[in-house]
């Protein structure tokens, strides 16, 4: 029988969710692979965009990567958004908004949204979200059940709050707690539901 491995990541902000670049127009990237020394045969579930942070899992076991994309296993966001979020756009994301994948439009299911008050703890980003002067930011935890491509930040700019800053907290029953910024962890197995 085969042994597979296990691992939880802080993915930084400036990563690409792979661990090498199939393409040449990568070449002055940072992935996964420059950051621990992974298995052979490993790939990450359920990616995170460059500019987005924080809880990803790696595995050799595809079958952990079908779970994860079912609705089944829920992924909760704390998302730093331009503006004060008012209550209606909250509602708004709650019942479900209006998007663009891939250029079709699609209808995001319903979730649990709320703003954050007071703001989370979390590290300082590498690179300056912008300066106060633009004006007030807030945050807002926002847990889904699917993963479409961008969908969280595609959510809060069709609500009019666009993310500045996405971090993952959550994936099931696996949370983030006080890991840093590319900082890994291997575990035996991963309770998701």
């Amino acid at each position: 029988m085969e042994t597979h491995r296990h691992f939880i990541i802080h993915k930084p902000f400036g990563y690409l969710s792979q661990f090498v670049s199939n393409q040449g127009k990568q070449k002055n990237k940072n992935f996964l692979g420059s950051l621990y020394d992974f298995p052979e045969g490993i790939m990450s579930v359920g990616r995170l965009d460059e500019d987005s942070e924080g809880l990803l899992l790696l595995t050799t076991d595809g079958k952990v990567s079908e779970l994860v994309r079912s609705r089944e296993v829920e992924k909760e966001y704390y998302v730093q958004v331009d503006g004060d979020i008012t209550g209606e756009a909250i509602a708004l994301l709650q019942k479900g908004v209006d998007i663009s994948i891939y250029g079709k439009p699609y209808k995001t299911l319903p979730c649990q949204a709320c703003r954050l008050d007071p703001v989370p703890d979390v590290e300082p980003r590498a690179k300056k979200i912008r300066d106060e002067r633009h004006g007030p930011t807030s945050w807002v935890a926002i847990t889904i059940t699917e993963g479409k491509f961008r969908q969280v930040r595609k959510m809060t700019a069709a609500v009019g709050f666009p993310t500045l800053r996405l971090i993952r907290v959550r994936i099931g029953g696996i949370r983030l707690e006080d890991l840093g910024a590319a900082q890994v962890v291997e575990v035996k197995d991963f309770n998701l539901l």
